[in-house]
C-alpha cells in the first residue's frame, strides 16, 4: 500500500512562486513513477508532470513546460514541483500520484496512476 502526503501549497500572484512537496511512503516498487496532478472544481483531474524514479526522467504537459519542474529525493522519499511564472489558470487542487512496476516508457503524466493524496490547493491571482 501506498501513502502520498502533500504540503506546500497556498497562494501567489500571477508571475509567482510555489513549490509542492510530496511525502511517500510504502512499496517502492508500488512507485516508481510518480506524478503531479491538479484538479479544478466541475472538470477531470488533469495529469501534469511524471518523474521515473530510477532514472529521474521527466515529463510534463504542454501547459506547465518550461514554468513547473518536477525533481525527486529518493533519499528522503520525497517529489516536489517547483511552479514559476504562475498564471490564473493555475488554481486548482493539486494532488501528488504514483503507480507502480512500471519501466521509464511507461512513466508519462497520464491516467495510469493508481495512487493519489489528498491534494493541496494552489490559488493564483
Amino acid at each position: 500500500h501506498v501513502q502520498l502526503v502533500e504540503s506546500g501549497g497556498g497562494s501567489a500572484q500571477t508571475g509567482g512562486s510555489l513549490r509542492l512537496s510530496c511525502t511517500a511512503s510504502g512499496s517502492t516498487s508500488s512507485r516508481n513513477c510518480m506524478g503531479w496532478f491538479r484538479q479544478v472544481p466541475g472538470k477531470e483531474r488533469e495529469a501534469v508532470s511524471s518523474i521515473y524514479s530510477d532514472t529521474g526522467r521527466t515529463n510534463y504537459v504542454d501547459s506547465v513546460k518550461g514554468r513547473f519542474t518536477i525533481s525527486q529525493d529518493n533519499a528522503k522519499n520525497m517529489v516536489y514541483l517547483q511552479m514559476n511564472s504562475l498564471k490564473p489558470e493555475d488554481t486548482a487542487m493539486y494532488y501528488c500520484a504514483a503507480k507502480g512496476s512500471v519501466r521509464s516508457g511507461s512513466c508519462y503524466p497520464d491516467a495510469t496512476f493508481s495512487y493519489f493524496g489528498q491534494g493541496t490547493q494552489v490559488t493564483v491571482s
